[in-house]
C-alpha cells in the first residue's frame, strides 16, 4: 500500500501540481481560493485555455493531481483568503 501511494505521489509530481503552478501565476482576475483545485476541475470538465483563465498551464494528469491539489489548497486556505480579501502580507523565502 505504501509503495502504491509513493508511486502515485511521484506520478502526480512529475505532471506538476496545479496548486504550485497557480501560486506564481501572476494573472489579474485569476482565482486565488482553491485555485489549483479549480484549475484541475476546469480542465477535467473540458475547459479550454487554462492559461487565459488561471494564468497557468494545467497538469498533464488533472484527475491524478486533484486530490493533492485539494489538500495543498486546504492547507494554504488562510493565506489565499487574506489575498482574496486584499490584505497584504510580507512573506519571503529562500536563503
Amino acid at each position: 500500500m505504501k509503495r502504491a501511494l509513493a508511486g502515485l505521489l511521484a506520478l502526480v509530481m512529475l505532471g506538476g501540481c496545479a496548486t504550485v503552478r497557480t501560486l506564481d501565476a501572476n494573472k489579474l482576475g485569476a482565482p486565488v481560493v482553491y485555485a489549483g483545485t479549480r484549475l484541475d476541475l476546469y480542465v477535467i470538465n473540458g475547459g479550454c485555455c487554462p492559461r487565459d483563465h488561471y494564468g497557468a498551464d494545467a497538469p498533464a494528469y488533472p484527475r491524478l493531481d486533484l486530490p493533492g491539489s485539494m489538500l495543498l489548497d486546504t492547507l494554504l486556505l488562510p493565506l489565499s483568503l487574506l489575498t482574496a480579501a486584499g490584505i497584504g502580507f510580507q512573506a519571503s523565502g529562500g536563503l
